[in-house]
């Protein structure tokens, strides 16, 4: 079986809002098994299809990265996921540094990014607006470079975004045994392998040490002026220029000591731009989505009680 090196996440702390990718430090995803640190997530070495399987199936949490992964190896687990079929998802592969990661639907996985995913959804349908929207699920996109990406929860306007070559406007990506700057590459990944198409990402991350939930709102930001149309060689350099922003930082903590048991929410409410999620100006009856304090501690309560147990 494949060799396998676990190691607790680290701590999270939560940044300021308005925080510049470029002012966060990202390790690199180490590139075998014996050069893992001691916060490191769950690494494994690929060696055969089936050892992964039975990897992915010995994972307690919902990430693994695997390493020494070519691109015909990548094809022949990716026919094998379709023949099983199994839910993992290809959080991203690099055929360059033949690093794939996975992300592994466990119930807090899900409960994490498909409770904030369909508070969203709930105002749609409020608002009589669903039929404008598209859900794609974790649905693949491709860079150009061919690179493969797949989120947990997205979705884009129509008609803006119909066509599966089309990249969603909103990404909710989630994580708990996942750590914040692998999230965060995640991130930065949506934003530079859509050329910007995609204009929200959420992180929405458990942090089981400090035993609470963080959404991390992001954004583009332009500095420059960005010319449009086609991508040409001079369009790419200036999208190159653009760094994400985290625009909010949210906190959500268990209080325990009230009954019924509570939640207190730092930062919140949520809010998502509606231009930015339906690439126009909001009409008379229309305007920004806002996730509020109450949607927050009901969303957390959801988490939580998907909170695997401790024997």
């Amino acid at each position: 079986m494949a060799s396998i090196a676990s190691r607790p996440p680290p701590a999270v702390s939560p940044s300021a809002a308005s925080t510049s990718v470029s002012a966060l430090s990202a390790p690199t995803i180490p590139t075998s098994v014996e050069s893992t640190q001691e916060n490191d997530p769950l690494i494994v070495r690929f060696t055969n299809v089936q050892d992964l399987f039975d990897a992915i199936n010995c994972t307690v949490g919902d990430f693994l990265t695997v390493t020494n992964v070519s691109s015909s190896q990548f094809t022949e687990i990716d026919r094998e996921r379709e023949k099983r079929h199994r839910r993992i998802r290809f959080r991203r592969y690099d055929s360059k540094s033949r690093i794939l990661t996975i992300a592994i639907p466990t119930a807090i996985h899900e409960a994490l990014h498909l409770e904030l995913y369909m508070l969203y959804r709930d105002q749609l349908v409020r608002n009589g607006t669903e039929r404008s929207w598209k859900d794609s699920g974790s649905a693949t996109f491709r860079a150009e470079q061919g690179h493969p990406g797949e989120g947990d929860s997205t979705g884009g306007p129509l008609p803006e975004r119909k066509g599966a070559d089309k990249w969603p406007t909103l990404v909710i990506e989630s994580g708990y045994s996942q750590t914040l700057p692998e999230l965060r590459r995640d991130m930065q990944w949506w934003f530079q392998a859509s050329n910007h198409e995609v204009k929200i990402v959420i992180l929405a991350k458990f942090d089981d040490q400090q035993h609470h939930i963080l959404l991390e709102k992001w954004e583009k930001e332009e500095t420059i002026s960005i010319p449009q149309g086609a991508i040409t060689r001079s369009r790419a350099a200036a999208m190159s220029q653009i760094n994400p922003v985290m625009r909010q930082s949210i906190t959500i903590t268990r209080d325990e000591t009230t009954n019924p048991v509570s939640y207190n929410v730092t930062r919140g409410p949520l809010v998502l731009g509606f231009r930015l999620l339906y690439l126009r100006d909001p009409g008379p009856q229309e305007r920004d989505f806002v996730l509020s304090i109450q949607d927050l501690q009901l969303y957390a309560g959801r988490v939580w009680d998907e909170l695997p147990r401790s024997d």
